[in-house]
């Protein structure tokens, strides 16, 4: 095998172990999302898992190159990827889907090992052990370049999912086409472990890394050790909370997280395939200013949350951010000795960084206070890993800065509104807003950016219908022209409870609601469902997962409420799920989707669903000039061709826009990308 083919294979597997590693998480996630009711928690269990796994593939790494004999390495990883292809292909089988009395994290966990385990392990390792290899061979140059094309792959991968994989192949076809790569990915890797056996040699004490500037093999202090893992977590810790930033407070845009995520990968690509990209005297300078920008910004509404601003500031921070940290972190990397122990300390900062803001900072912050600390804590780490004292000192008066600017927002946040809450779900926060008429003023609900109701404080204005729910609004339209009495509603996506305004004696409504949080609130900060008549329910848990083991509810309407922001809950926008709501209908009675969206073009969606099963439809789009409600997008399907063509009803209907070749969405098939406007 010549030197040229060897690199060839050693470049492929690690090319092909990086793009399928990305590839499996939404995948296996998108698998299983409707058996646990499509919520946040699903992703963030899967993210957990992901990322301990990983870190287990690296420790695997270090133990094998370190405590192995080359043979012994090949053969064992070579035997593992072969009991690895039982495993394919990666299709959940549905004995796994809940009963119903088990511990939802646990099982989930339980699915992934059963599922995918061995193989995204493997995966996993690819990376280090790999490059582990190089090092030990004739072509053994520019070796961390290789990881600089694992960054790559990913970066390339993440892309491709939602706008040509999602797009064109279902979810068994991803998994069938995620197998056979897999399946690729084995014969390079035991390509590249033949290579090795016939090629390596032993590292001596001398020895170095051939790569673009050569380092002495020096030995790794603890303090080595420590500024790894503080720059990767800390890269890790500004990925994750930029992204929640820019998503939850500034725009909820789809598919706005894939930007920051791909910058992120860029800067390892950049800094890890050369010394030329990362230069201090341009990112220092840039860092800083950027760093008091955007942490300016988190006080101030004009920086922090206007988004022609807020997102160039903060992408392009966060690009800089990371260049600092990768930068220097590529600066320390040590020679081929220790390049799986580096690799190591990378993952578990990575990690920990992940950890510590997706599952630590949503339990213990009131609010998303994680990025001003994360600015605080960066500058900080600038004034270790920076040796001349000027930088150290200009990094401490940054972080002095950036804590003001924390404490400042931290202040606003207690002062300016009447509960600030924050849990897995997202942050919430109540306020009262003053008018210039008093009998104008009122209080909202937010989640995020996103208002998710508000109410008039004036007592004789309490029950007045207000935001998206107005008497002429789709949803206002279908219970008015439904059944006079004792009305059953369903609403799914409580909010403030505004829809509870409706209730008149002898009616039922019924509220699920998957965050506890704004149950809590809706019954102690509004009076929507106390101050009804009407006989008021609420079920906690994920709707379609509450309907699938209710029996039929018998509802005259059911409100649809969950499709405002950038996550987008699909589950509850297809084919299996409109069989679940039609199940607990009576005849004649009315489902409401409330598709009101900057971004998004749903109305399309819901039509060719209703198409599909032979529904009506009516799209009711209602351009208010009350000041008490917004302009809104409803589309109102029925079984009962009648209960649509009530005169009101269809004074208002107009007609949905076809998507061409847009097909039905269903649990297996579904791509936001197709009805972005």
């Amino acid at each position: 095998m010549s030197p040229v083919t060897s690199k060839l294979i050693f470049a492929g597997t690690i090319f092909t172990s990086a793009f399928a590693l990305f590839l499996i998480q939404p995948i296996i996630a998108k698998q299983i999302l409707p058996w646990f009711g499509g919520s946040a928690a699903v992703w963030a269990i899967c993210m957990v898992f992901f990322q301990i796994v990983l870190l287990a593939g690296y420790a695997y790494s270090d133990w094998v190159s370190r405590r192995l004999q080359p043979k012994h390495q090949v053969m064992l990883h070579v035997a593992l990827l072969g009991v690895s292809l039982s495993f394919l292909p990666i299709i959940a089988d549905p004995s796994w889907q809940p009963k119903g009395d088990e511990d939802p994290s646990l099982l989930i966990i339980r699915l992934l090992v059963g599922t995918i385990g061995l193989p995204y392990f493997l995966l996993s390792t690819t990376g280090p052990l790999i490059q582990s290899w190089v090092s030990k061979t004739s072509v053994s140059t520019h070796v961390y370049r290789y990881f600089s094309l694992s960054n790559l792959a990913s970066m390339l991968a993440l892309i491709c999912y939602p706008f040509v994989i999602e797009r064109h192949a279902a979810i068994v076809g991803q998994a069938y086409g995620w197998s056979v790569a897999y399946a690729l990915f084995a014969l390079l890797c035991a390509g590249s472990g033949y290579y090795f056996l016939q090629h390596g040699h032993s590292l001596g004490a001398a020895a170095h890394a051939k790569t673009h500037k050569p380092e002495a093999d020096w030995d790794p202090s603890w303090r080595d050790y420590l500024t790894w893992l503080g720059a990767s977590a800390m890269g890790s810790w500004l990925l994750l909370a930029i992204t929640n930033h820019i998503t939850q407070n500034v725009a909820s845009i789809p598919f706005l997280w894939l930007l920051p995520l791909t910058l992120y990968l860029l800067t390892f690509v950049l800094c890890f395939e050369s010394d030329r990209w990362y230069r201090r005297r341009i990112f220092l300078p840039l860092a800083a200013a950027l760093m008091g920008l955007c942490a300016y910004g988190l006080q101030d509404g004009s920086v922090g949350r206007y988004i022609w601003v807020a997102i160039p500031a903060y992408v392009s921070g966060l690009f800089v951010f990371c260049m600092f940290l990768h930068g220097e972190l590529a600066r320390l990397r040590p020679g081929p000795r220790y390049l799986t122990r580096f690799y190591l300390m990378v993952s578990l900062g990575g990690a920990v960084g992940g950890i510590l803001v997706g599952l630590v900072a949503p339990r213990v912050l009131p609010a998303y206070y994680e990025l001003g600390l994360g600015f605080v804590i960066t500058a900080l780490l600038a004034m270790v890993v920076l040796k001349p004292a000027a930088l150290r000192m200009a990094s401490g008066v940054l972080a002095v800065f950036c804590a003001y600017f924390l404490y400042l927002q931290i202040q606003d946040d207690v002062t300016g509104s009447r509960f600030v809450g924050r849990n897995f779900y997202g942050s919430l926060i109540t306020l009262d807003s003053q008018r210039d008429d008093p009998r104008d003023n009122v209080r909202q609900l937010y989640h995020g950016a996103i208002k998710h109701g508000e109410q008039f404080l004036a007592p004789d204005r309490k029950r007045e219908p207000t935001a998206y729910y107005g008497a002429t609004s789709g949803i206002g339209l279908a219970i008015a022209h439904t059944r006079p009495i004792n009305k059953r509603v369903g609403v799914i996506g409580l909010g403030a409870g505004t829809l509870a305004a409706y209730g008149q004696k002898g009616d039922t409504y019924r509220m699920y609601e998957l965050n506890p949080e704004v149950i809590e609130l809706a019954k102690t900060e509004f009076s929507f469902m106390a101050d009804s008549p009407a006989a008021m329910q609420t079920v906690l848990g994920d709707a379609r997962l509450s309907l699938a083991k209710e029996p039929p509810q018998g509802f005259d309407v059911l409100a649809v409420d969950a499709f405002s922001g950038d996550s987008i809950p699909v589950h509850l926008i297809t084919a299996e799920a409109m069989d679940v709501y039609l199940r607990h209908m009576k005849p004649g009675g009315i489902i409401g989707f409330h598709i009101t969206n900057k971004f998004i073009n749903l109305a399309p969606v819901v039509a060719k669903i209703a198409q599909a099963k032979g529904l009506q439809v009516a799209l009711i789009h209602d351009d208010t000039d009350n000041p008490a409600l917004r302009n809104t997008d409803w589309i109102l399907v029925a079984s009962d061709p009648a209960a649509l063509q009530q005169a009101a009803i269809l004074q208002a209907t107009g007609t949905v826009q076809p998507i061409p070749q847009l097909g039905v969405w269903t649990d297996d098939f579904n791509n936001l990308f197709d009805v972005l406007k």
